[in-house]
């Protein structure tokens, strides 16, 4: 009896012994989970860490830098425990989540490679009480110079609506550079010249863009260092041509009961004119949409020049409608809206052939919207061309087309109110002037006359 009440006592005491013992000794590594924004380090740099030990809980985390042997201490903090040995009627830190900002150029460090070290333990009895530790490095780069830029060419002549090209050289890898214009950004391509640290852009004015509007060239590294240098320039100023169009009820009755405006379609036969409402909604909406689709297709351009010499125009064709007409819409003698009309119309003889304008390769044909059957081709570096209102398509994404190949037939899709080819040329993100690249002086003296100077540097 005694012997039994001996044992009973034994593992009461035992039992409790080996859990905390079993418990203290485990030996998993606290979880360090970092994020870092970026590998170059800038000066809004703020890392992210978070930790995690679910077992004993949280000891300790230091967070350090260093460089060429110099350690800076970031982060240094201590977590405490309560009740018994962490265990019971206590509380421990398991997880904790942290924001550390690393601001390098107070450190005295200099450009070059850096470590991010971190330590983390926990409140184990391994190591002869130290606890689990984990241990993570991360190798960054201080970047603090701005990359340097050097123009190239010398004088840039531009209007509304119209194209430019600017060469520079750079002088590191993994730079984001082009021109500024305004607010809008005109990407650099590598790839025209031998020399690889020589950039291309193209660059435009929009329509509404003239004198006053600011342009340079853009450049930023890896570590968020820009550099901004402006170049020798000059804005004419232009205005364009209005245009009225009288919207009919025969054009009406012919163009907008078939044409699909997805979910909306049906929604307008409770309008007083239905028709007309359609009309509008597809004259704002569905245009919007459409030209949005068109100009991100440049993004699909390859940095190689395909094109060579002025552009083609229709052959026999005459102008029906020009570049950035501000077109009013009358309805019944009234005012019912008011678009601009972004490329150049052209017509000749129904079904007339349509050749592509230059070299290149396609890179859209399909049916949208206002414009119908469209065929769009990228002739390198952002420049591309488009043709719509085909009535026929005779060339497929991805083919490879020289100037005067047959690409379709004009026609009357989409919006168009009778048979004619609608003719745009594209910069980037940016309707531009097609007059301008169907004059052989023009692209010779704002053009090819800067890429020859480049090459013979």
């Amino acid at each position: 009896m005694k012997r039994g009440v001996l044992l009973i006592l034994i593992l009461m005491v035992l039992i409790p012994v080996v859990v905390v013992l079993i418990y203290k000794f485990e030996g998993k590594k606290p979880v360090v989970d970092m994020v870092v924004p970026s590998l170059y380090l800038t000066k809004s740099y703020e890392m992210s860490i978070e930790i995690t030990d679910p077992k004993t809980g949280l000891r300790k985390i230091m967070v350090s830098i260093m460089q060429q042997g110099k350690e800076k201490i970031l982060l240094e903090k201590q977590y405490d425990v309560t009740g018994f040995l962490g265990m019971f009627g206590g509380s421990k830190t398991i997880k904790d989540n942290l924001i550390i900002p690393i601001d390098f150029w107070k450190y005295g460090m200099t450009d070059g490679e850096a470590t991010i070290q971190i330590m983390v333990s926990d409140y184990s009895w391994r190591d002869w009480g130290k606890g689990n530790s984990a241990y993570i490095e991360k190798k960054v780069i201080i970047d603090s110079q701005p990359p340097n830029v050097n123009v190239l060419t010398q004088r840039h002549n531009i209007e509304p609506g119209g194209t430019a090209i600017v060469i520079y050289k750079l002088f590191e890898e993994n730079i984001k550079s082009g021109v500024k214009v305004g607010d809008n950004f005109f990407p650099g391509h590598s790839g025209l010249f031998s020399d690889k640290n020589i950039y291309t852009a193209f660059f435009a004015l929009s329509h509404v863009q003239g004198p006053g509007t600011s342009i340079s060239v853009l450049a930023e590294d890896m570590a968020g260092n820009t550099t901004k240098r402006g170049f020798h320039h000059y804005i004419r100023d232009k205005n364009f041509p209005t245009d009225t169009l009288n919207i009919s009820d025969a054009f009406l009755e012919e163009k907008i009961p078939d044409f699909d405006v997805g979910e909306k379609n049906g929604t307008f036969q409770g309008e007083k004119n239905p028709l007309l409402k359609k009309f509008l909604y597809i004259n704002g909406e569905i245009r919007k949409n459409n030209v949005e689709t068109i100009l991100s297709l440049s993004k699909d351009t390859e940095n190689k020049q395909y094109w060579d010499g002025k552009f083609l125009r229709l052959q026999g064709s005459s102008k029906k409608a020009g570049f950035a007409d501000q077109r009013i819409y009358k309805y019944a003698g009234k005012v019912i809206d008011r678009a601009t009309h972004m490329g150049i119309d052209l017509a000749s003889t129904a079904n007339a052939h349509v050749k592509a304008a230059n070299s290149g390769r396609v890179i859209f044909t399909q049916q949208i919207g206002i414009f119908g059957n469209t065929v769009v081709i990228d002739h390198g570096f952002g420049l591309c061309s488009l043709y719509a209102h085909l009535s026929q398509i005779s060339v497929n994404k991805g083919d490879m087309v020289k100037k005067g190949d047959d690409i379709g037939l004009t026609g009357l899709t989409g919006l168009a109110g009778g048979d004619h080819l609608h003719f745009s040329m594209i910069v980037h993100n940016v309707f531009v002037n097609p007059v301008e690249w169907w004059d052989d002086s023009w692209i010779k003296n704002n053009i090819t006359s800067k890429i020859d100077f480049v090459k013979q540097m």
